[in-house]
């Protein structure tokens, strides 16, 4: 991960292990990532996913996948 998606990174998600056992968060929320991650697998769109988790933002849901999607691309392009 570059330094730059790094801070990306830092922006949308945060971790602390004294809440909801340190699951990776989006941040300002206490919803995990992992809910996003889980919706998409099992065919809700991204609208279904924001109507289930109102405090976190469509920038905040794009910006992860975005993310998600160019570390991704940077480890099967290498």
């Amino acid at each position: 991960m570059t330094v730059e998606q790094k801070a990306r990174l830092d922006q949308l998600v945060w971790v602390d292990t004294e809440r909801l056992s340190g699951a990776a968060c989006f941040r300002g929320t206490r919803v995990p990532v992992q809910a996003l991650i889980d919706h998409i697998e099992s065919n809700s769109t991204l609208e279904d996913s924001l109507e289930g988790f109102p405090s976190v933002s469509r920038e905040q849901a794009i910006g992860f996948i975005k993310l998600a999607k160019d570390s991704l691309l940077a480890c099967v392009s290498s």
